[in-house]
């Protein structure tokens, strides 16, 4: 498996979300290849990545001489324009290129982005539309991970009804159907905890379940 600095991502479309893609990527240490149709998008990003280009990626010929052909990963964050990413993503397959991960504008646009091979399909305003809502649902939201349709590994802030009893007699599994995976306490992680770990103060549960679960066990 290539380390992330040995990976070449390209992003097509800088719009905000591919902007920020592109800019997170680099600063992590990728080589990114950048691309957009608008010279001043493509302008602000010029000397944060590895190479920007001003190019219609719908033409397979300005594709391949950008080199975006060969990267690892391609972005395509051209949701908007849903024939122009339909079309983008159809002329990366065909070249070859080993992940394409696309930003759909629907449920449809997406739909039809997964029929057409790309390996992974995101939806920024509905995540970011949930993940807030999750956060106002569920006392304590730090963070949260999807796992699947249902089930997420969400981080919370200990809460007082907590404070001072341990795992084994808070029982969540049981009364919850909450897994607790680890705690961050301070500067240290406790990873799978035993059932006599007490929960202080000022600690950081990682645990797993629902948002219904969640909203049960923060509402105590």
């Amino acid at each position: 498996m290539k380390r992330i600095k040995d990976k070449i991502f390209g992003v097509i479309g800088l719009g905000r979300f591919g902007y920020h893609v592109a800019k997170t990527l680099a600063q992590g240490g990728a080589e990114v290849i950048a691309c957009d149709s608008d010279e001043e998008k493509v302008r602000r990003i010029a000397d944060l990545v590895s190479m920007a280009f001003v190019l219609d990626a719908t033409d397979e010929k300005a594709l391949k001489e950008s080199g975006i052909a060969n990267a690892d990963t391609v972005i395509v964050s051209i949701g908007e324009n849903i024939e122009a990413s339909i079309l983008i993503v159809v002329q990366l397959k065909e070249l070859g290129v080993k992940e394409v991960i696309a930003k759909a504008a629907n449920p449809m646009h997406g739909k039809i982005l997964e029929r057409l091979g790309v390996d992974r399909v995101i939806y920024p305003e509905r995540d970011m539309a949930i993940r807030l809502a999750h956060s106002l649902l569920i006392g304590q939201f730090i963070e949260e991970i999807p796992i699947g349709d249902q089930f997420s590994v969400f981080e919370i802030r200990a809460f007082e009804a907590l404070f001072g009893k341990t795992l084994r007699d808070l029982d969540l599994r049981k009364r919850f159907g909450v897994s607790v995976l680890a705690i961050k306490r301070q500067d240290s992680m406790l990873v799978n905890p035993s059932g006599e770990e007490k929960i202080l103060e000022g600690d950081i549960l990682v645990v797993l379940g629902t948002t219904e679960q969640l909203v049960k066990l923060t509402s105590q």
